[in-house]
């Protein structure tokens, strides 16, 4: 049975309360097994619309993962991700912006790295942090050298929201479809996938200090996520808030979610060159 994602969808209008949405809900598969067939099958099917897509070559498909720290975004994208063709997929992950990136406006450095038309694009954050961690970090904003008329504080935001909204209705019009995943974890399992990060000399890398000093930040950085769901979830460019504490069920909702976009397009095989008489003559001279 496909998962039903409706109730992960935010919509249109909708007044976010993200203590209301869990970050938890009972797991969608019956064991070990039951994970592994599903997901399995998932992207088995997702490879196969991902040869549509390049082969059809009139859509893209946009991902953008938002989320505190550990909450499994790359683990995701591998694992959602792993039978997809790597020359049909594109992974970007933002960082901090470079002085040239400051230089331009805030949607700049994201929209070079949009999708082609047949394939799959993944923003391992995006132009979604100019509205959250620059709006936790006004230091930031100030590096930005906005001119001096640029509305501030909440007019600022609406702005931004605004022209995001733009953005992705018009790559809507164009043929990319974007799909967002908030990924909802709860402080209690950041807290032990922190720990888990210390405790495993493998992963002690993926940790630092600035790791704590955001999490001291949790409730500026959900009035920002609020805010953010609230004003750009739109019927072309949903957003899903994915109760991530279960790291296996976020990646199956995830996959069935991407499945479930690709395959409500209108996709087809281009036709092939030859008829069916060309292709007689060409298995005879193949057989030869």
């Amino acid at each position: 049975m496909p998962i039903d994602t409706a109730p992960y969808r935010v919509q249109p209008g909708d007044k976010v309360k993200l203590k209301s949405w869990p970050t938890a809900v009972k797991a969608l598969y019956r064991s070990d097994d039951d994970y592994e067939r599903q997901l399995g099958a998932q992207v088995e099917r997702l490879s196969e619309l991902q040869n549509l897509l390049y082969a059809h070559n009139r859509y893209s498909l946009l991902l953008v993962f938002q989320a505190m720290d550990a909450a499994g975004k790359d683990s995701i994208i591998k694992h959602v991700m792993s039978g997809v063709n790597p020359q049909g997929c594109q992974v970007f992950s933002f960082k901090h912006p470079s002085a040239l990136e400051l230089d331009h406006d805030f949607l700049w450095r994201t929209t070079q790295s949009l999708p082609e038309r047949g394939r799959i694009g993944i923003f391992n954050r995006s132009y979604y942090e100019e509205v959250l961690i620059v709006r936790v970090h006004p230091e930031i904003l100030a590096a930005q050298s906005l001119p001096e008329e640029t509305p501030r504080g909440n007019k600022l935001w609406a702005q931004r929201y605004e022209s995001i909204n733009q953005l992705e209705q018009h790559l809507h019009r164009n043929g990319t479809r974007v799909l967002k995943f908030f990924l909802h974890l709860s402080q209690e399992e950041q807290r032990q996938r922190f720990l888990a990060r210390l405790d495993d000399p493998a992963k002690n890398w993926k940790f630092s200090a600035a790791d704590l000093d955001e999490r001291e930040l949790w409730p500026q950085y959900m009035q920002a996520y609020r805010d953010m769901l609230e004003a750009t979830s739109s019927k072309q460019a949903p957003w899903y808030v994915v109760p991530a504490d279960d790291k296996r069920n976020a990646r199956l909702i995830v996959s069935q979610v991407v499945v479930d976009a690709l395959a409500g397009l209108k996709m087809s095989y281009p036709k092939p060159s030859l008829d069916e008489a060309d292709l007689a003559d060409v298995r005879k001279r193949l057989a030869v």
